[in-house]
C-alpha cells in the first residue's frame, strides 16, 4: 500500500491536473490506483463532470455519478472559497476529526496507490481551528508538493517547504507545473528551486504535451511514489 498526499503552494496551481495525470500514468503501467478529494469547494452540483472530483473519477475510468462523487468527496461546498468560509456560507462547519478518520480508514483499506488530493495551499483553513497542514500532520504520509512558474512562486514554494519540513513531513517530489502566460521561464524556476530544495527531486511539468498522460514528467513522478 502506498498513500500520497497531493498539496500545493496555493489555489489553482494544478493539484487536480497532476493527480489526474498520475492516475492515468499509473493505470497505463498496470498499477492499482485510487484517488480521493475529500474536501471540495466551488462544487456545482449541476455540472459535476467539470469539478475536481469529476475529473478524478474520469481519470480513474469511473462514471461521474452522485455515488461516485460522494465516495471520493464527502465534504462538498458550493462557494469557491476556503473550506471554513464555504462551509459557513451553508451554515455548516467541517468536522476535522471525521475528515482525518475518513482519510485514515481509506489509507488502511486500499492495497494499491492511493492519492489524496488536498484543497488550496498548505495553510488553507479547513475550519476555525485547523488547516490543511494539520490534516497532513495527522496522516503523516509523504507529500507531492505542486507549485507553479509564476512570479512570486519561488517564495511561496520555499515557505511551504519550510512549513512542512518543520513538521517532519516528507516531500517525495516537488512538481513545478508550468503557469500559462507567466513571464518567468519554467526552466529558470526549476533551476532555482533545485538549488534550494535539495535533496527533494524537482520535476518540471510542461503544458506543451498534447496529452497529460503522455507527458514524460508523470513517469518521473510516478517512479518516486
Amino acid at each position: 500500500m502506498t498513500a500520497i498526499f497531493i498539496t500545493a503552494t496555493g489555489t489553482d496551481i494544478g493539484k487536480t491536473f497532476v493527480a489526474a495525470g498520475l492516475i492515468r500514468r499509473l493505470r497505463a503501467a498496470g498499477r492499482a490506483v485510487d484517488a480521493l478529494k475529500p474536501v471540495a469547494t466551488g462544487f456545482e452540483p449541476s455540472s459535476p463532470e467539470a469539478s475536481d472530483s469529476g475529473l478524478l473519477l474520469s481519470a480513474l475510468g469511473l462514471p461521474v455519478t452522485p455515488a461516485g462523487i460522494e465516495r471520493i468527496s464527502p465534504w462538498r461546498y458550493v462557494a469557491p472559497l476556503s473550506p471554513d468560509m464555504a462551509a459557513e456560507r451553508e451554515g455548516r462547519a467541517l468536522d476535522f476529526d471525521a475528515l482525518v478518520d475518513f482519510s485514515r480508514k481509506a489509507i488502511a483499506a486500499y492495497n494499491g496507490t492511493l492519492l489524496i488530493e488536498g484543497i488550496g495551499g498548505v495553510m488553507v483553513p479547513l475550519n476555525e481551528s485547523h488547516t490543511v497542514l494539520d490534516w497532513m500532520m495527522a496522516l503523516g504520509i509523504p507529500l507531492v508538493l505542486v507549485t507553479g512558474s509564476y512570479l512570486g512562486g519561488l517564495s511561496h514554494t520555499l515557505t511551504a517547504l519550510d512549513a512542512v519540513k518543520r513538521r517532519s513531513l516528507v516531500v517525495r517530489t516537488l512538481v513545478v507545473n508550468e503557469t500559462p502566460g507567466s513571464t518567468v521561464p519554467l526552466a529558470d524556476t526549476v533551476a532555482t528551486l533545485s538549488r534550494f530544495a535539495t535533496p527533494i527531486p524537482v520535476v518540471a511539468l510542461s503544458r506543451l504535451s498534447a496529452a497529460a498522460a503522455d507527458n514524460p514528467a508523470f513517469s518521473e513522478i510516478a517512479a518516486r511514489l
